[in-house]
């Protein structure tokens, strides 16, 4: 009898434990699957969100970057005029050169002499133009100064006052300049004055600059600000061009000079 109850009560006990049973756990896998950046899950934490910034090196090369300007001389003419700007700026490095070769010699050599400047009560004058300059040996250079006999003086003293680490001795009208011997320090003592004859470029360059920007600031009536603005960057540019070329010139200058 009790077996029999049992049987009866079996599918009413089956319905009510299905009803009182959980739901099954769903699992997705995010095997392979990469998560959302900033959506987090509650498998996969949200990663911090990066916002990226501009470093300062990006920063800088995009500084550098700046557009160049290129103005036609003729359409600013009653400004200033840009060629002559131009020229004086190309004059300075022209002197520069000038000096390189005339006082910046490692071996001293007849023609290394040519230019050097004698201070006379006339006037300044190269010294090849008041002495016949002549090798006598390899070890000694000779300026016979019979023709301006007055002179002797003056250039014994521009001679030894050169850059050329030079000791003339006097015997009359000649003036007799020995050749001296090439050693590390006179090779660091010309890179010096290298340096101080780029340095001195350099303050021409600025000077030559100033005055253009100047003459420019003074032409503001009439014209636009922008066309003001752009002429005194035209400006800019070539004196930038002009010193990068000082630069270079005074590299290989030291270059040669300390071998």
């Amino acid at each position: 009898m009790a077996l029999n109850h049992l049987n009866l009560l079996r599918p009413l006990l089956c319905q009510s434990l299905a009803r009182h049973a959980r739901p099954p756990l769903t699992v997705t896998s995010w095997i392979g699957v990469r998560p959302p950046t900033c959506l987090g899950t509650s498998l996969h934490p949200a990663p911090a969100c990066i916002r990226l910034y501009a470093t300062k090196k990006a920063k800088a090369k995009a500084k550098g970057q700046s557009a160049k300007v290129n103005i036609n001389s003729a359409l600013v003419e009653d400004i200033i005029s840009l060629d002559e700007v131009k020229e004086d700026m190309t004059a300075v490095l022209g002197a520069l050169k000038d000096e390189f070769t005339r006082n910046l010699s490692i071996r001293t050599s007849p023609g290394a002499l040519d230019h050097i400047v004698v201070t006379t009560q006339d006037g300044k004058f190269p010294l090849n133009q008041l002495g016949q300059i002549s090798m006598k040996s390899p070890q000694l250079i000779m300026v016979n100064m019979s023709s301006f006999p007055e002179a002797t003086a003056a250039a014994t003293r521009a001679l030894r006052e050169s850059s050329m680490n030079l000791n003339p001795e006097v015997d009359g009208t000649i003036i007799k300049v020995p050749v001296p011997k090439v050693t590390r320090e006179h090779r660091e003592n010309l890179a010096k004055l290298a340096k101080q004859f780029s340095n001195k470029a350099k303050d021409s360059l600025r000077k030559v600059r100033s005055n253009a920007v100047t003459q420019v600031k003074k032409a503001k009536e009439g014209h636009s600000e922008d066309t003001i603005r752009l002429v005194e960057k035209q400006i800019q540019q070539m004196a930038d061009n002009i010193a990068a070329d000082i630069d270079k010139q005074l590299a290989a200058k030291t270059k040669e000079l300390l071998g």
